[in-house]
């Protein structure tokens, strides 16, 4: 998986000033403030609900408006994933001696952003990296770092344990199923429990502990990285 910073933006070399606004009862036009209706939007709609012509209806604005702001649609998208994946840590994340602790907080707080926004999910994957992403990159890269694993498996440690972040939170949001649901997929897997015998007994599709398992699948990663 592969993505890139984002860019030196087209707008730092726009010369003009935008058109004065129109008097209204909207507050000013700004791009913090179209990164938050569009995160609204998002949060409400999914990532197909989001257009330039329904942002700008929601903001009181003109389409064209925007775009003395934020280059296109694309634009909007990074801006908002960036917006929603903002990580406060504590001054000692990174530098305290429990390593583990700090990279389970860092990772639980992601998965618990993504699954306030679950858009954010599929997003990540082929958006530009913006500067709160890439600042959790580099707080995981240095703890995991800190605590010992080697320059040469660096990336493949930080890999997976994104990979396994968005995998989970991509899992939940998806996979919601009604107790009754569940309830009458299990009772379809004992029917075919000749064929399908351990899952069955260990009644995978009744397990609802999304958190628990969560945590409990990060700490056998972990282990594989703690120092020998």
């Amino acid at each position: 998986m592969a993505a890139k910073p984002r860019s030196a933006s087209k707008r730092s070399q726009r010369t003009k000033l935008p058109p004065m606004q129109e008097a209204s009862s909207e507050p000013p036009l700004s791009r913090e403030r179209i990164v938050a209706i569009a995160v609204e939007l998002l949060d409400a709609q999914g990532i197909d609900g989001l257009t330039m012509r329904r942002l700008a209806d929601r903001l009181g604005s003109g389409v064209m408006s925007l775009y003395w702001h934020v280059d296109n649609k694309e634009d909007v998208f990074d801006l908002a994933l960036d917006s929603v994946l903002e990580y406060r840590g504590s001054p000692e994340t990174g530098e305290s001696p429990d390593w583990r602790g700090d990279v389970v907080h860092m990772l639980e707080n992601w998965r618990a952003r993504m699954l306030r926004h679950p858009w954010s999910a599929s997003l990540l994957p082929r958006r530009a990296l913006g500067p709160n992403i890439l600042s959790r990159l580099e707080m995981l890269s240095k703890t995991l770092s800190r605590a010992g694993v080697a320059d040469a498996d660096l990336n493949a440690a930080i890999w997976s344990l994104c990979n396994y972040v968005m995998g989970a939170t991509l899992t939940r949001a998806s996979f919601d199923l009604s107790e009754k649901d569940r309830a009458a997929a299990q009772q379809r897997l004992t029917r075919l429990s000749e064929h399908y015998p351990t899952i069955e007994r260990s009644r995978l599709l009744l397990d609802n502990d999304w958190d628990g398992t969560f945590r409990k699948g990060l700490d056998f990663l972990l282990d594989g990285l703690s120092p020998r």
